[in-house]
């Protein structure tokens, strides 16, 4: 939107007059500038147009051009989380407003109300970063204040990944040794070698060197919301999620025998024996069937990635290289997220301590 307009007054002056954005009663505020030519009174109100390049954008109509914005520089899977989450929580509780008239205190209401309807703190956390983001966009392109400044995240409570503790590794591994097929060949290889799903998922025969006994993770595969509302989802084959999570990964000796069992033409992909892909969430549901066949308690495909990392410290691993196993951006995450302490190991641990009486 035009945020000046300029014409000729009675008295022989041009005025310039420049909105400011609206007040607390939603009333337009405007400032003019004078001068004898239209020249002269535009170049006045240079400095003011340029503090306040207010617009009438809408919420909707703000996120709607953020996501144009960022569109090249995120990954396609990003860019529809951002959208799911904005069409579900932000357009329906914001998107009318005018992003001029959005308070802070909307803001605290909305984060209330999402807490109140039993979403997590991490989830609501989310939908307020991008909502921050909105708004510093908003900000830089037409001088918005940023009401978002202000707003304090709500704290992220740790969720503690549960894990399978030594019997139940050695329960799921005999189940593996005697049921060898596909679905427990993924298994060993995200529970030997830290794989993520989506990883595995996209795994193809051209991406292992048996030679080197290299596996290398090139791609991933995940269902995303789909634009075309005919269809509500879809699955997209893309790079891993970082930079770090491309990665070469040396393969044990235990995976290593499974892998030769299976081993099939370089275009086949591992999982589905074919040139098709499964997808994460058929692989989740292999899982599941092989803990209830193998008597084990009900724990996430992503916490084999856990138990990987757990037991990598236990064995003598040092922190950098199982971050780099792992594809993490820092050791941090490697400590702060994968690596758990069983009683067990605390027990160990203890017990290393001599009397110093």
């Amino acid at each position: 939107m035009k945020n000046h307009s300029s014409y000729y007054r009675q008295d022989g002056r041009w005025e310039c007059r420049v909105y400011l954005g609206k007040n607390g009663n939603g009333k337009r505020v405007s400032r003019s500038f004078y001068g004898k030519t239209r020249e002269e009174a535009e170049l006045k109100a240079i400095p003011s147009r340029e503090a306040y390049a207010v617009t009438d954008l809408t919420v909707k109509e703000m996120i709607a051009e953020w996501m144009l914005s960022i569109s090249a520089r995120v990954k396609e899977s990003t860019a529809a989380n951002y959208r799911m989450k904005a069409e579900k929580h932000l357009i329906p509780s914001f998107g009318d407003k005018q992003c001029c008239m959005v308070r802070a205190k909307d803001v605290h209401i909305f984060i209330e109300d999402k807490l109140a309807s039993g979403l997590s703190v991490r989830y609501v956390a989310d939908i307020i970063v991008i909502l921050k983001s909105v708004f510093r966009y908003a900000s830089r392109e037409y001088n918005i204040r940023n009401v978002l400044d202000g707003i304090t995240l709500p704290k992220k409570s740790r969720t503690e990944v549960r894990i399978l503790n030594i019997d139940e590794q050695k329960a799921l591994e005999r189940y593996i040794k005697e049921n060898q097929n596909l679905t427990t060949l993924g298994i060993s290889a995200s529970m030997y070698m830290g794989l993520r799903i989506g990883e595995l998922c996209a795994l193809k025969w051209s991406d292992i060197d048996f030679e080197k006994r290299i596996l290398t993770v090139k791609r991933t595969i995940q269902r995303i919301q789909a634009k075309n509302d005919s269809v509500r989802t879809r699955l997209v084959i893309s790079e891993p999620k970082s930079t770090g999570s491309k990665r070469e990964i040396p393969i044990p000796e235990c995976v290593v025998k499974m892998l030769k069992r299976f081993r099939n033409s370089e275009n086949i992909y591992v999982l589905s024996d074919c040139t098709a892909p499964i997808e994460p969430r058929t692989m989740q549901y292999r899982f599941r069937k092989v803990l209830d066949n193998a008597n084990l308690p009900p724990v996430h495909f992503h916490s084999l990635r856990h138990l990987f990392a757990t037991n990598s410290i236990a064995l003598g691993f040092d922190v950098k290289t199982l971050s780099e196993l792992l594809g993490h951006s820092s050791v941090e995450i490697t400590l702060g997220r994968y690596v758990h302490s069983s009683m067990e190991r605390k027990r160990a641990c203890m017990a290393l301590m001599k009397s110093a009486v």
